[in-house]
């Protein structure tokens, strides 16, 4: 104990007079580990607690201090007690001991075992004893925390203060102007209004001491330690202003004056001021100030400059009116919504009947701001507009106005629909509804196109209120949007129709399914006349037009599963109709009702009914039209089935892995065993019109021309591969297997690639476990054999199976990756695959559109990607370094693959080690390495790290060699390099401007205009470099 009593005499003899600030942490160890207590250290600093110095007392003070602030955790109740009374008889002493004091109290603040009745005797004390505003930043924000640590423990103390602990706060506040420390005092303030606290007669003094800050003006220094913005200042004071009620009376008119600003930032802020503060106001809060309100915002409106203050204004038209709204009517009172909402239809309504329409949009969006509002604003609204706007809409012969007076229309019908507060409500335009009926439709018999694509707009919103259209009104709204699918040939006015059918579909299926599915089944299946054997061209591709239009309106309108039951077999019709030639569809054609099929897999409601559609009617149809055209081959006439094309078969492909991928688990299982059956067995017993010969074998190697039915193994990828992980494929030994013969031997590209993307799905997906390594390290072993052998007729399909297997266990970091991509790396410098196994790695790091994934249920770990280049871009530098000058290319395509496929913040910390590669990559003469090298480079160069500042003389060398590139997207983005270097350090870049400047020259005269727009800028900050009013 002597040894224990003698270090602390010692530790604070060293901090009081030796001035070492490190022995206050000593001091605290010996405290946290027992040697000594608090009570101890305050006895051992009785000398310089007591000394006559006051800069002796205040390093005693501190001391204690800094100890109790690593140590008021381990305080007991008594001892806080003393020490708060010794604090508080502390701020009594000469001004330079308060710091001290003021750090030793707060950390009294953060003590459990604070006495009852401690935390208002130190708020007294500091509200008495400290002008807060007098002391340093660090003291001020020390108070700030004692206030709000009390809030958070003591608050029922706190509020036994009353109204005096409002102004302590305020005379504390007043006048700070640290931004940081305001954030403080504005939480503060929060939690006061917020959370209750009496503010008495100080209601004002506390709006004022905050207010004065309003609206905020505050740019943060460059390179701010803190991050303080601008946002979070402006956040937390609205928060205080829009807190309470109270405020009303001195808000409000303040934010009228500060509407009358000149300063962009200042209005938003205050109109989103506004909008804040009158969600929490009633009406009575507003009354006296509705007119003067609605004048700033009317003017805003009127003669904005600024989208985002117009929206702002509009936003708090909205509140204004939900607040009025939001009043109860009694007999004796004036009703504040009719009065305010008159003023407003007073100033605007005249404005939809003015000749030329100039102020007609500023008024209706004021009069629809004030129209969402609430459904009481509603009704009062639409009652004194809309028979002006349908008289308008009668009376007017020219089309722009007509159509804007329907764009007015339209937005009201849309504004009020956010105002009603159920689906079921009667609409307030129930009483002009055979008014509005008649609008639409006249707009849609009409032959303008900007008319009639409004009409459609109109049409949809009618349909989403509860009951504007009768059936007779859809029926009548069918004929018309069938009229326009057939005979419109304006593309805007056609998608505008399949959206507005779209829409209508989704609510009203019957009439779609009675009328408009039968009648495009009927134009898509008649032929146009024939003249002497020939069509005439525009003939031909007016009647493609239309069939493209219903091919499109049948996927739009298929959203319910009704319609879908209807729509779906048209569809499949037209694939069979193409298959026979009943139906002289073209091979385009038949790509467009495919990809209509795979929109209505894509978007209908999954439910058990869609689920059986597609498993029991779609997939078998489409798998036995491709194999009825792979058996049927060339035909006695020559033709052959459009099923048999690639392109064709490419779009089936989707339409089943979609509707496979979304398939409950017992339908996907019936399905995997389907596929597996009819692809290794020949069972075509699920297929319809089952006249197939006996013993089908599509994934045996077939004698003569047999790729037509090999190349169908892309189907058995889409069933297969697009499964949930939880389906258990069956027999998938003997399928792999197979895959794997056919991936390997097939000399058809797309049956050979089809087979090695289906052998990596399952790959990807199956179980972890001593069967699949197996599987792997057998492949590997094949394909690396013959790969080896550069006599081998199957280098290519072997490569391809490595690709896709190596993707495949990339994706799902399976350690049996590393051989083959290792076997990748190797192939750059091989004189037949080279240049193939650079784009391989393209295909390594890209996301694949019809397998491996998520969408097919892939097993896709995150940031595969980025694991992928930390691991392997040493093995391409070392790779690069001792290639031969004429290999090195593959080695820079490879590079550039993986990098331009990186997240843009990887790029920016890894490029830097990779420079060396990145710059002989510029000189490659394959343009795409070059445009990606470019791209990878852009984001670096705002940031330059130091190596790429001591390349300059390089990469300035290389970007203007690029800025002739016969390549526009080339010229362009090293345009844009070139721009971002002069962002450089000025003394480092300066001597290259006069050469940059003389580059820039020619690409001023290119014949494209972007080019000569990247040139402009780029050429205008180098010529400012080195001037005057440069930066």
């Amino acid at each position: 104990m002597a040894a224990d009593s003698a270090l602390l005499l010692s530790l604070v003899e060293e901090f009081v007079s030796g001035l070492q600030d490190s022995k206050a942490k000593d001091t605290a160890a010996g405290v946290k580990d027992g040697h000594f207590t608090v009570l101890q250290l305050v006895e051992a600093l009785g000398l310089s607690l007591t000394s006559s110095q006051p800069h002796t007392r205040a390093r005693g003070v501190q001391l204690l201090s800094e100890v109790l602030h690593e140590c008021y955790g381990n305080l007991t109740e008594r001892e806080v007690e003393v020490l708060i009374a010794f604090y508080e008889n502390r701020l009594k002493d000469h001004y330079i001991i308060t710091p001290p004091v003021l750090q030793g109290l707060r950390a009294l603040t953060k003590c459990t075992v604070l006495p009852p009745g401690s935390a208002v005797s130190m708020l007294r004390s500091l509200f008495q004893d400290v002008h807060v505003q007098s002391l340093m930043l660090t003291e001020r924000s020390c108070v700030y925390n004692m206030l709000i640590n009390l809030m958070e423990t003591r608050e029922a103390e706190l509020k036994g203060l009353g109204a005096d602990f409002v102004f302590g706060f305020v005379q504390s506040m007043d006048g700070e102007r640290d931004p940081r420390n305001l954030l403080l005092a504005f939480q503060i303030a929060k939690n006061i209004i917020h959370r209750g606290y009496d503010l008495g007669k100080f209601t004002e003094e506390l709006f004022e001491v905050t207010s004065c800050y309003f609206p905020i003006d505050f740019t943060p220094p460059a390179n701010d330690p803190h991050g303080i913005t601008k946002e979070e200042l402006i956040e937390a004071l609205r928060a205080v202003l829009s807190g309470t009620p109270k405020f009303a009376e001195f808000l409000l008119p303040l934010i009228i004056e500060k509407l009358d600003s000149d300063v962009q930032s200042a209005k938003l802020d205050s109109l989103q001021t506004l909008t804040a503060c009158l969600s929490q106001y009633e009406h009575k809060d507003v009354a006296e100030f509705l007119e003067g309100l609605w004048t700033s915002l009317r003017r805003e409106v009127f003669q904005t400059s600024s989208e985002r203050i117009e929206s702002a204004g509009l936003a708090a038209l909205t509140t204004l009116t939900s607040c009025l709204s939001r009043s109860v009517l009694n007999s004796d009172s004036e009703d504040s919504l009719s009065t305010f909402l008159d003023l407003v239809l007073k100033d605007c309504k005249h404005h939809l009947c003015e000749p030329d329409l100039k102020l007609v949009w500023p008024s209706a969006k004021l009069l629809q701001a004030a129209c969402s509002a609430s459904n009481r604003a509603s009704h009062i609204i639409t009652a004194a507009v809309m028979p002006s706007l349908i008289d308008q809409y009668s009376s007017r012969t020219q089309c722009s106005h007509r159509r804007t007076l329907l764009e007015v229309v339209v937005r009201f019908i849309q504004s009020v629909k956010t105002s009603q507060s159920s689906e079921n409500e009667e609409s307030v335009f129930s009483a002009f509804r055979e008014s509005l009926c008649s609008m639409v439709f006249s707009a849609l018999s009409e032959t303008n196109s900007s008319l009639q694509i409004t009409a459609t707009s109109m049409l949809t919103s009618l349909a989403q209120q509860t009951g504007l259209l009768l059936d007779s009104d859809i029926e009548l709204a069918v004929d018309h949007l069938t009229r326009l699918l057939l005979t419109e040939e304006d593309d805007r006015v056609s998608l505008a129709v399949v959206e507005c059918a779209g829409a209508l579909a989704a609510l009203h299926p019957a009439a779609f399914i009675t009328k408009l599915i039968p009648r495009l089944k009927t134009e898509m299946f008649t032929e146009p006349m024939d003249q002497d054997n020939n069509r005439v061209a525009s003939e031909q591709y007016s009647h493609h037009a239309v069939r493209q239009r219903c091919l499109s309106a049948l996927a739009a309108v298929s959203t319910q599963p009704s319609i879908v039951r209807e729509s779906t077999p048209v569809l499949l019709e037209v694939l069979s109709s193409a298959h026979t030639g009943s139906v002289g569809f073209s091979v385009e054609e038949v790509v467009l009702a495919c990809r209509s099929l795979q929109r209505i897999a894509e978007q209908v409601q999954d439910t058990e009914e869609t689920g059986q559609c597609f498993h029991e009617v779609i997939i078998p149809r489409l798998l036995s039209l491709a194999l009825q055209a792979a058996l049927q081959g060339e035909g006695n006439s020559g033709r052959r089935s459009p099923l048999v094309e690639e392109v064709v078969l490419s779009a089936v492909v989707p339409v089943i892995s979609t509707s496979c991928s979304r398939l409950q688990p017992t339908l996907a299982g019936q399905t995997a065993s389907r596929a597996v059956s009819l692809f290794l067995d020949g069972d075509v017993s699920f297929l319809p019109d089952n006249s197939f010969p006996s013993h089908i074998q599509l994934l045996k190697k077939q004698q003569g021309d047999s790729w037509s039915q090999s190349q169908m193994v892309c189907l058995l990828m889409g069933c297969v591969c697009s499964l949930p992980r939880s389906v258990e494929v069956p027999q998938i030994d003997q399928l792999l297997s197979q895959l794997e013969e056919m991936s390997c031997t097939c000399s058809h590209p797309l049956s050979y690639t089809s087979a090695a993307k289906c052998f990596a799905g399952l790959v990807n997906k199956r179980s972890q476990g001593d069967s699949l390594d197996s599987l792997i390290q057998r492949t590997t072993k094949r394909v690396c054999s013959e790969l080896d052998s550069t006599s081998s007729p199957v280098r290519t399909q072997a490569f391809t199976l490595m690709i896709w297997v190596a993707k495949a266990l990339l994706l799902r970091y399976h350690p049996l990756s590393t051989a083959l991509t290792d076997k990748l790396f190797s192939l750059l410098g091989d004189a037949d695959l080279g240049a193939m196994a650079a784009d391989g790695f393209s295909l390594l790091m890209s996301d694949s559109a019809d397998v491996l994934n998520r969408g097919c249920h892939a097993d896709v770990r995150i940031m595969y990607r980025q694991r992928f280049f930390s691991e392997n871009s040493a093995k391409l530098v070392q790779g690069f370094n001792a290639a031969p000058q004429e290999k090195k290319p593959n080695y820079l395509k490879a590079l550039s693959n993986i990098v331009n496929k990186l997240p843009k913040q990887v790029q920016i910390t890894e490029l830097p080690a990779l420079l060396s590669l990145l710059l002989e990559a510029l000189l490659c003469p394959d343009q795409g390495v070059q445009l990606s090298t470019l791209s990878c480079l852009e984001p670096v160069l705002i940031n330059p790290p130091p190596a790429l500042i001591q390349q300059l003389e390089a990469l300035v060398s290389r970007l203007l060699a690029l800025i002739c590139s016969p390549k526009l997207s080339v010229r362009i983005a090293s345009l844009r390099c070139i721009h971002a270097l002069s962002r450089f350090p000025e003394h480092e870049i300066l001597p290259f401007r006069a050469r940059v400047l003389r580059a820039l020259a020619r690409p001023l005269d290119d014949k494209k205009r972007l080019v000569r727009s990247e040139a402009v800028q780029a050429r205008g900050e180098w010529f400012l470099l080195g001037s005057p009013g440069g930066r």
